[in-house]
């Protein structure tokens, strides 16, 4: 999208809350040609579209740092348009996808294509992670600066771990010279050992083979150890068990360059979810238990946890509606994440709204390094408007996603996205 081809834009009477520059009080909002001009009160534009934001929260368009839209080769689960779409109703503005596709993404013209393909679509601003190792097959490094060059944001294997330490290593110390993160998909696939849900009660009452926590935080407490001794930039990917948690908490305390991403899955249910066999609770990481979702909400509150993504993964309902332990994990969840980080998180008294716009927004930007998470005077106007008074319930029939396969149906919550703006135009309005 032309960042200039934005038309004005008068915001009244919204409650801004942008962290970046600490403001948190009702004003108005002024766009001109796609760029933010003046932030204010009692702001009057002639021939200005006038958005009514009274009682409405005015932030950061969210930027989502863990997406799977799928494309190429699974566009029958998703696509960029349909993700896209997704993204816009959900108040995201910036999606970082996967590169796991077919073919995977491990070349210039494979990151290219990601990227142009959103700029075709023109909802939301499409980037992508680059594969750290040739076809995810964690055999040979791929080439980091040319993946970086082609506009790149981050590396990952993501649905895979890098199997050897000397990988990682090799990984971490090629990304720190282009001051790129890898983007760690942390788990030990042997002590996995076929499980399809959390090892614990409900696993054994079920009679399904369950995955320890351990084969979690054994393998992110060997990627934290690594990045810690060669300075690299890791960010650990979906975050859900309070070991991990301690593990990265000390690491930072140690002063490691180190970030990570929770879900919003894992901070709102639990396994109990997978009762009656499921499947739209299943997911990888695996639901925990009811002491790691504490553990994942203090590392939320206590900034150990620095994002929230939502690791948007729709599958075909011919892959979820068979055997537990043969469906596909992965649930989609653009369209909820607002609501489940505002019920869950802000409702409860765990966070306070500016804090988690922090770790849906600005947190994410700086994490992949891009100039959005702001509201402030000359930024690009990525916004999202959206309404914490009104109660509203999940209809997955509404999704815009190609598939539906969410544990959420039929759940209440507060903070319905009203308006999405993009560089200065509106993509979705509800």
């Amino acid at each position: 999208m032309d960042l200039n081809s934005g038309s004005n834009i008068l915001i009244k009477n919204g409650l801004i809350v942008d962290p970046k520059n600490n403001i948190n009080e009702t004003l108005d909002l002024l766009i001109k040609d796609g760029i933010i001009s003046e932030v204010g009160k009692n702001i009057e534009s002639d021939g200005a579209e006038v958005i009514n934001a009274e009682g409405k929260v005015v932030a950061p368009g969210l930027i989502d740092l863990h997406v799977h839209f799928r494309e190429p080769g699974y566009e029958y689960k998703e696509d960029i348009a349909t993700g896209s779409m997704a993204a816009a109703r959900g108040g995201v503005t910036t999606v970082v996808c996967m590169p796991n596709t077919n073919p995977v993404v491990d070349n210039p013209a494979m990151v290219k294509y990601v990227t142009e393909r959103g700029k075709e679509v023109g909802l939301t601003n499409v980037l992508t992670t680059a594969c750290i190792t040739k076809g995810q097959k964690s055999k040979e490094i791929s080439e980091i600066g040319e993946l970086k060059d082609a506009g790149a944001v981050g590396i990952s294997d993501d649905g895979r771990p890098v199997l050897t330490p000397s990988l990682m290593r090799r990984a971490l110390e090629y990304a720190k010279m282009f001051d790129i993160p890898v983007m760690s998909h942390s788990e030990d696939l042997d002590l996995v050992d076929g499980g399809s849900m959390n090892e614990g009660y409900m696993s054994t009452y079920l009679g399904l083979r369950g995955i320890p926590k351990c084969a979690e935080s054994v393998a992110i407490s060997r990627d934290v150890l690594i990045a810690e001794e060669v300075g690299g930039r890791l960010h650990v990917c979906h975050v859900s068990t309070k070991n991990s948690i301690d593990a990265i908490r000390r690491a930072k305390e140690r002063g490691a360059r180190i970030t990570c991403e929770t879900a919003p899955h894992y901070f709102s249910l639990t396994d109990k979810a997978v009762e009656g066999f499921n499947t739209n609770a299943k997911m990888n990481p695996p639901l925990r238990d009811d002491e790691d979702v504490a553990a994942v909400i203090e590392g939320l509150a206590d900034g150990t946890i620095d994002a929230i993504a939502t690791d948007h993964a729709p599958h075909d309902s011919d892959e979820k509606e068979i055997e537990f332990s043969l469906a596909a994990n992965g649930i989609v969840g653009l369209e909820t994440s607002l609501g489940l980080g505002y019920t869950n998180l802000v409702r409860t008294g765990k966070l306070t709204l500016p804090e988690l716009i922090k770790k849906m927004s600005v947190n994410p930007a700086e994490i992949i390094n891009i100039d959005r998470g702001s509201l402030g005077v000359g930024k690009i106007a990525d916004i999202v408007i959206f309404d914490t008074e009104n109660e509203y319930t999940v209809d997955i029939n509404e999704f815009a996603s190609k598939n539906n396969n969410c544990p959420y149906d039929g759940m209440k919550l507060y903070g319905r996205v009203d308006y999405t703006i993009l560089c200065g135009e509106v993509v979705y309005k509800r």
